[in-house]
């Protein structure tokens, strides 16, 4: 009897102790997980983030007694201990401390702190959670090098570090992670070689390396991962050992037989690609673009039966190119190469092909008939080609097409109306005859029509009023069109950019024009337009560059509705027209987008999405300076080769963010205003040829940005600012002005001609290549000149069709950053 009862009393000894144990061991993780989350800063409470770690981690505090039901937190069901814990897309914003609180969860398993503004380094002590299986501390600003430490973590399966700022080489402890299944370091800084060691994780399913500074070869026993179904190593300096053998590479890809995708991209392969890869049977996805592979592409590549997607772009492959059998291939992108020859018969084996690029090659003679049978094509590019003839009619039933610089003669005729509302159709820079395809209008839904720089003639027909109602952008510029411009516009709500320039315009603008209130550009330059300042333009809020120059328009351009002023304008170009009048002193005052000095990031964001990139030039005295900031915050007034007299309003310096101003070739008279020295961001400022008079204001001597100044042909008096702007100036720049003096460090010693001398006048050989330039100006873009000009502005678009590969590259090698 006394054994039971001592018996009985130690079983309730046992479970009261095992009681207080875990009871004890349910305080010690509530207090680990408490002090972990005083480990960083409390924020200020006046400005709570909605994703705050206190903010989310409400339920965190001592009156829970049950921290397992804490947000992130999750217990091991028998044994109550911390297993899991996972943060995401909070703002922790502090690093890990080398004894973090987190160490005394011994038995966690999952730890996740992936996007919470974590910064510092990884503490070495993380390799004593012996249990983790699940690491993931992507996307956060951890720097420093990878703890050899994590080495140490045996059991662990998943390993993601991605988008973070990690330096130093990849420690070869990591070698020993034998069960690791998903390794990401993506998106860092690493440098230098891939230890051998990596090689001997033969579990791996996923490794991504993608965008370091890694270099060397790709290491041999990467020939061990025949379980791999994810390989990225893109945006690197791999550089095999052997460029005429590629290195490692192609004995390492035969025996990686579970891959579906495959990126080396962007880096510094230089060999030929294996001639037999029908060993990958899995391979969806093939990214290779953006090296330096030479050769022929195997044919064997196009046998894979899973083959999805293929990128090969900006690389060195050249010709014959042949397409072996396949059904799945959708994307085929080889822009950028060495391709000759025809395209070949045979890419209308690849019938599910729905994206085609060929751009950037040497492919000759026409578009094969074969490319008919590709019924599910809806994006083809083979821009900047030497393909030739006729536009088959096939193609128009592509939603997406460019075919600019080509040298294509004529459209045939589509069989049917396509009535997809995204129709993309981008002709530009062929040999395009005769008059324009009114069959076109039969196309109600095209968003993007391009036909400029070809040899179009006739008039532009009114029938496109057919079409405007989704049209966001037309560009008919550089042809022979003639008649005017149709008043087709009334639907045109979305249109967002329209260029006729340099053609043979007459008549007058359409006023339907004020019906599109997106309209961003609009160029009518180098035309025969023969009407008054459209003033009504003012109403279109959206528009930020307007071209009227080398026209025939007339009369004033101020009024008493113009003082309402163009508020979101970046760029007017007005030069070389009949102008006259004079400009109210607050001509200017309510153009308040070139008054605020803004550092917009693209200023056709008003415009919504474009394919179309805008770049501006100036041409002064025969020597073009590009101007490419159009697309940051470029700001422009070209009032050249006008009529215009009186004085400059003083209303020109309330425009602070003006880059650059041309008034030159028309009859301003007074001083040069005072107040342009406010336009402190200036760059270029022509007044030449105007009759102004008096001194050249002193304070202009401090716009530290002015790059090029013309003063010459006026009536100017006094002493030139001594500034460093001034002084590195042409002599030219101040000529014709016999009042002024202090140029002798600018001009050398000056002779001054008598005053009573009736000798005509000399040019200089740099006027006389000023005459020769406006001529050639003349012969190029047809207007009216009703003044002599030294300098004026055009802005020419120039097309970039962008394929995106995953929204991270594009076909011309440019990575975008993340």
């Amino acid at each position: 009897m006394m054994i039971l009862v001592s018996f009985s009393g130690f079983v309730t000894i046992f479970f009261f102790l095992l009681v207080s144990h875990t009871l004890a061991s349910h305080t010690l993780q509530r207090d680990a997980l408490l002090e972990f989350k005083n480990e960083f800063p409390t924020p200020d409470p006046q400005a709570a983030d909605p994703i705050d770690f206190f903010h989310r981690s409400s339920s965190w505090n001592t009156s829970s007694s049950d921290h397992c039901s804490w947000e992130g937190v999750k217990c091991d069901g028998k044994s109550g201990e911390v297993i899991s814990l996972v943060l995401k897309y909070i703002s922790l914003n502090g690093s890990l401390k080398s004894n973090t609180s987190l160490f005394k969860l011994q038995h966690l398993r999952n730890l996740s702190l992936t996007s919470c503004h974590l910064t510092g380094k990884i503490p070495s002590s993380l390799g004593n959670l012996s249990h983790l299986i699940h690491l993931d501390l992507s996307l956060n600003h951890l720097i420093g090098e990878i703890p050899a430490s994590i080495g140490n973590l045996n059991h662990l399966s998943y390993l993601k570090l991605e988008s973070n700022d990690l330096t130093g080489k990849i420690p070869s402890s990591l070698g020993n992670l034998s069960n690791l299944i998903h390794l990401d370091l993506s998106y860092n800084h690493l440098v230098g070689e891939v230890a051998a060691s990596i090689g001997n994780l033969n579990q791996l399913a996923l490794l991504s390396l993608s965008f370091n500074n890694l270099s060397g070869n790709i290491p041999l026993s990467f020939a061990n991962f025949n379980k791999l179904s994810y390989l990225d190593l893109s945006g690197n300096q791999f550089t095999p050992e052997n460029p005429f053998t590629g290195g490692d590479v192609h004995r390492i890809l035969p025996n990686l037989t579970s891959l579906s995708r495959l990126d080396l991209s962007y880096n510094n392969f230089k060999s030929n690609l294996s001639a037999d890869l029908t060993g990958l049977q899995n391979l969806e996805e093939l990214f290779l673009g953006g090296n330096s592979f030479v050769g022929n592409v195997p044919t064997s590549l196009f046998t894979i039966p899973s083959l999805e997607t293929v990128e090969l772009g900006g690389n060195q492959f050249e010709g014959p190119l042949e397409f072996g059998e396949t059904s799945s291939c959708k994307y085929l992108y080889l822009a950028s190469n060495n391709f000759n020859g025809p395209i070949p018969e045979s890419i209308s084996r690849l019938v599910s092909l729905s994206r085609l690029d060929l751009s950037y090659n040497s492919f000759i003679g026409t578009i094969p008939d074969s490319m008919s049978k590709l019924v599910s094509l809806s994006d083809l590019d083979l821009s900047y080609n030497k393909l030739e003839g006729q536009v088959p009619s096939f193609l128009w039933r592509v939603f997406w097409f460019t075919l600019s610089h080509n040298s294509f003669t004529s459209l045939e005729k589509s069989l049917d109306v396509i009535f997809s509302e995204n129709l993309r159709y981008d002709l530009s820079s062929n040999s395009l005859q005769g008059l324009f395809p009114q069959w076109l209008c039969n196309f109600t839904s095209l968003h993007v029509l391009d036909l400029s720089n070809n040899r179009l003639s006739g008039s532009i027909p009114s029938c496109l009023k057919n079409s405007t109602s989704f049209l966001k952008e037309m560009y008919l510029r550089n042809n022979s069109f003639s008649g005017v411009l149709p008043d087709v516009f009334t639907d045109a709500t979305g249109l967002q950019s329209l260029d006729v320039s340099h053609n043979h315009l007459v008549g007058k603008l359409p006023i339907s024009l004020m019906n599109c209130n997106r309209l961003g550009f609009l160029n009518l330059k180098g035309n025969k337009i023969k009407d008054t300042f459209p003033s009504w333009l003012q109403s279109l809020d959206s528009l930020l560059v307007l071209l009227l120059g080398s026209n025939a328009l007339y009369g004033p351009i101020s009024s008493s509705s113009s003082y309402f002023g163009f508020p979101n304008l970046l760029v007017i170009d007005i030069s070389h027209n009949c102008f006259n009048g004079t400009l109210p002193h607050d001509y200017f005052a309510n153009w308040t987008k070139m008054s605020s000095a803004t550092n917009e990031t693209n200023s056709f964001e008003l415009m919504g999405p474009s394919y179309y990139l805008f770049s501006m030039d100036m041409t002064y005295k025969g020597v073009e300076t590009e101007f490419s900031r159009i697309l940051t915050a470029y700001k422009a007034i070209d009032f050249s080769g006008n009529k215009f007299q009186g004085r400059i309003p003083k209303s020109i310096g309330m425009l602070k963010d003006l880059r650059l101003l041309n008034l030159s070739g028309n009859a301003f008279t007074g001083d040069i205003p005072s107040s342009l020295a406010n336009i402190t961001n200036i760059e270029a400022l022509d007044l030449s040829r105007n009759k102004l008079s008096g001194q050249i204001p002193h304070d202009l001597g401090n716009l530290s940005f002015l790059s090029y100044l013309d003063f010459s042909h006026n009536l100017l008096q006094g002493q030139v600012p001594q500034s460093t702007q001034f002084q590195r100036q042409n002599c030219s720049s101040f000529e014709n002005n016999l009042g002024l003096y202090g140029l002798e460090d600018i001009c050398g010693e000056i002779h001054v001609p008598d005053a009573t001398s009736q000798q005509p006048e000399e040019f200089s050989s740099e006027q006389e290549e000023v005459l020769n330039w406006i001529a050639a100006a003349i012969a190029y873009g047809p207007g009216v000149f009703c003044g002599l000009v030294i300098g004026h502005i055009f802005i020419s678009h120039k097309h970039e069709w962008f394929m995106k590969k995953f929204g991270r590259k594009n076909p011309s090698g440019m990575i975008s950053v993340r």
